[in-house]
């Protein structure tokens, strides 16, 4: 098993993912429920929802929202909120606990595209979505996005001849929209729309004084030793020059269907 495929390792990151990775996810799912029209009738699921970026976006709407995830520790965080209309529930986006077609809208930002059996977890999506209902899914480019996209670039600067990150299989897979349709129709969606978004991950120099606490959910950090890690810190230094924030612009793909 693969570390982002344990739930241990998603409960352990959720405060760390809360206070970096949500409010930059928070872009991309603010950009497709720009594309869904949603309001007070709705019902929403977020499938895989993390800290809630998308759930609570969602519930802004007065949309009824189910946020799901398999990890403990990210579901908890989504319900410390106490929002009225979200509901937070741990549950395996593989083998969806839900009936069928009993929702208005289902989304996954960045969420499906982790699962082992990621076709399984699109055909969940389609299965529980209402005919003529919307699915909508975000991925990143082959390379992925923020530190790790970052990381990447150095690690190809500085170390060579280390081998990369193995991006999970369905982040290659859908990084080619023609792939990324075709998969959807497979899963049972009908005319997807893919839409490139690029939005810029806001890196704070400052926070160099510990690296962990920036890098540390990426195999591209913790593979490295003290002076290696050293050496990555100066090179990031180096890039962002006299600015106190780095900008790593990042690419998503966002699909949105019908059923």
């Amino acid at each position: 098993m693969r570390e982002f495929e344990n739930p241990d390792h998603w409960d352990k990151a959720a405060r760390h993912y809360e206070q970096t990775a949500h409010p930059f996810t928070a872009l991309y799912a603010e950009s497709a429920l720009a594309r869904v029209p949603l309001g007070p009738d709705d019902r929403v699921l977020d499938v895989a929802a993390g800290t809630g970026a998308l759930a609570f976006a969602a519930a802004r709407t007065g949309a009824q929202v189910l946020a799901t995830d398999f990890s403990p520790g990210m579901v908890a965080r989504i319900a410390e909120a106490g929002l009225p209309n979200v509901e937070a529930r741990v549950m395996d986006g593989q083998a969806l606990d839900l009936p069928d077609a009993g929702f208005d809208a289902v989304f996954s930002i960045f969420g499906v595209i982790m699962f082992p059996d990621w076709r399984k977890g699109l055909a969940e999506m389609a299965r529980v979505t209402r005919p003529a209902g919307v699915g909508v899914v975000a991925t990143w480019q082959d390379r992925g996005a923020a530190t790790f996209l970052l990381l990447g670039q150095i690690r190809r600067k500085l170390f060579p001849e280390r081998e990369g990150v193995a991006m999970p299989e369905a982040v290659k897979a859908l990084s080619d929209p023609v792939n990324f349709a075709r998969e959807l129709t497979a899963a049972g969606y009908r005319n997807p729309d893919i839409e490139h978004v690029t939005r810029d991950y806001e890196f704070a120099v400052a926070a160099l004084a510990e690296p962990d606490t920036l890098f540390g959910m990426s195999p591209d950090w913790t593979s490295l030793n003290d002076a290696e890690r050293a050496a990555v810190v100066i090179e990031v230094r180096q890039m962002a020059g006299a600015r106190s924030v780095l900008p790593i612009a990042s690419t998503a793909l966002i699909a949105v269907a019908r059923r």
